[in-house]
């Protein structure tokens, strides 16, 4: 075997190694209407996300509940005149505006997302993702 005939087939055997695998086949989709959704909750995190909505929820109402009776009333302390924010109405031109349930959401929400953060940041620490 001359030297040009060993180079073709070293380079053959090289062409081979780098010839991407055919992929593994894939698996049927399950029978059965309990299967498929029991695969379904599975596939897509459905129990998990049901799990970290109903929390969400629940953390809002909770942190909701701290801002109005316990957050609101020190602020109130605090600032002479803003006992109850809640009440806050302004009138223009015969039309009541009233900005005081802004203010309590605005303060919800402020105070939601640092809590939201604070979680999402102790939960990275841990390694959780």
């Amino acid at each position: 075997m001359s030297r040009d005939d060993r180079m073709l087939e070293e380079l053959k055997r090289i062409r081979e190694l780098l010839e991407p695998k055919p992929a593994p086949p894939t698996p049927p989709p399950p029978k059965g209407t309990w299967k498929e959704f029991m695969d379904f909750l599975s596939k897509y995190k459905v129990m998990g996300l049901a799990v970290a909505f109903i929390i969400g929820l629940y953390l809002g109402n909770l942190v909701q509940a701290l801002v109005k009776d316990l957050i609101l009333p020190v602020i109130g302390l605090a600032i002479p005149g803003l006992s109850d924010l809640a009440s806050y109405k302004y009138t223009v031109l015969k039309q009541t505006f009233g900005f005081g349930d802004f203010l309590v959401a605005l303060v919800t929400f402020i105070i939601v997302a640092l809590v939201i953060f604070l979680i999402v940041k102790i939960t990275k620490r841990w390694g959780v993702e």
